[in-house]
């Protein structure tokens, strides 16, 4: 696709979203029809993150695809209209390396190109693929000098984020989502680097989130950290950013692993606090990130702390933002590393648009 179309493409979808949405109705999720698309909805993700290892060699991974209805084209009757857009972002961070691989792709669904199955995880772009399986999930993507083939185990059930699922990300009932996670899904399979092919082993984290309307005008990007605990919980803690830096809306999770079982607590607004520790500079965008983080939760107070500094992806090209996506580790309150998971940062560089 052509930047001039990725631009007319993009543009179409902004213009499609101003103006306000309804609140979503609260409702049980329904599976396996709600690990599928849910076209009707302006926008959905599904994001898988998390961290391997090849002997003594640590590595941190990220394949997310996105999918962009644009009502502005529900009438038209071509069939080259583009209802549905879809992206996809892939990442591998090498931690002894200090380097950050990373692509992206964009297509209109269909055509063979792009797809998105409404009945459960299947979603595909141009070779590019994550499949949800009896076990749990398959993926595999390829990029010039790197890519993986993974499979990956469930060993958890499902985390519903917010109330059974319907999470509140800012301050009106319309600010919205439905979201669940699936934590500590055991990782096994190869990892591409330079053309040397590795057998990896790991933890991973997926997120699936849709939305009809998400942030606040006053919010200009969010800080969010998905962790898997060494101990089998899982950790999740986000907030919304207004322009000054003070936090507009906050949220998040902890799932225990007890005596009883899992339990998870689910923390009211206020009670997740962000506080920005040691700062990196990006020397191509001039974005200013928090590479290090105090997350006061209900649970403990932890820091959360990048492994690799520079992990900045450039996705202009296909969603047309510049965001902070990397591997790290977490401590709790008497400075014991206690898991390891994904820190994400928007709207450092410039104000995120959705």
């Amino acid at each position: 696709m052509t930047s001039f179309a990725r631009r007319h493409l993009l543009g179409a979808a902004t213009l499609a979203w101003a103006g306000s949405a309804p609140a979503l109705p609260a409702r049980k999720l329904v599976f396996p029809r709600d690990h599928g698309a849910h076209p009707d909805l302006r926008t959905e993700w599904w994001y898988l993150t998390g961290a391997l290892s090849a002997g003594a060699r640590e590595f941190g991974f990220q394949i997310t695809f996105f999918r962009t209805r644009v009502p502005g084209t529900a009438a038209l009757q071509s069939r080259l209209a583009a209802r549905q857009l879809v992206f996809a972002h892939l990442a591998v961070t090498d931690v002894q390396g200090r380097r950050l691989w990373h692509d992206q792709r964009m297509a209109r669904e269909g055509f063979g190109v792009a797809r998105l199955d409404t009945k459960d995880t299947d979603a595909a772009l141009d070779g590019w693929s994550l499949t949800r399986t009896a076990s749990g999930y398959r993926t595999a993507a390829q990029a010039a000098g790197f890519g993986f083939e993974l499979e990956l185990s469930s060993t958890q059930p499902l985390l519903l984020q917010g109330d059974q699922g319907l999470s509140r990300k800012g301050p009106l009932p319309r600010q919205a989502s439905y979201y669940y996670s699936q934590p500590q899904l055991r990782v096994g399979g190869v990892l591409t680097l330079e053309g040397k092919r590795l057998d990896v082993k790991g933890l991973a984290w997926l997120d699936h989130e849709w939305s009809e309307s998400l942030l606040d005008p006053q919010a200009v990007g969010w800080d969010w950290i998905g962790m898997n605990l060494d101990d089998g919980s899982a950790l999740t803690a986000f907030r919304l950013r207004r322009r000054d830096g003070s936090t507009l809306f906050s949220g998040g999770s902890f799932r225990a692993t007890t005596s009883r079982g899992l339990q998870t607590f689910i923390a009211s607004p206020g009670e997740v606090e962000f506080s920005a520790q040691r700062r990196w500079t990006s020397p191509r965008t001039r974005a200013n990130y928090p590479v290090e983080w105090i997350v006061r939760t209900p649970a403990d107070f932890y820091t959360v702390r990048a492994l690799v500094d520079d992990q900045e992806l450039d996705s202009q090209a296909s969603t047309g933002t510049v965001y902070w996506e990397g591997l790290s580790d977490l401590f709790d309150s008497n400075g014991r590393r206690v898991g390891r998971g994904y820190l994400e940062m928007t709207g450092y560089a410039r104000p995120l648009v959705l």
